[in-house]
């Protein structure tokens, strides 16, 4: 799938410096950028699941007799 994005003229002269410096295509290092940010960002909705629907919890006695750490 191809997508065409504006950068600043900042922005595209880093990646132009970095693709040239070593030898990946600007391409790849926008690809990078979106599998990255995509992957905060899922992780950072699930936290926000979890803290608004923590299910379950459990107190330190409980885990403690779960996991068999009681002495």
């Amino acid at each position: 799938m191809a997508i065409a994005i504006r950068l600043s003229e900042e922005l595209e002269n880093k990646l132009t410096a970095l693709a040239k410096k070593t030898k990946r295509s600007k391409s790849f290092y926008v690809r990078e950028a979106i599998e990255h940010y995509l992957e905060d960002i899922e992780d950072y909705y699930l936290g926000i699941e979890i803290l608004n629907n923590p299910g379950r919890i459990y107190s330190l006695d409980e885990v403690r007799t779960i996991c068999e750490l009681d002495d």
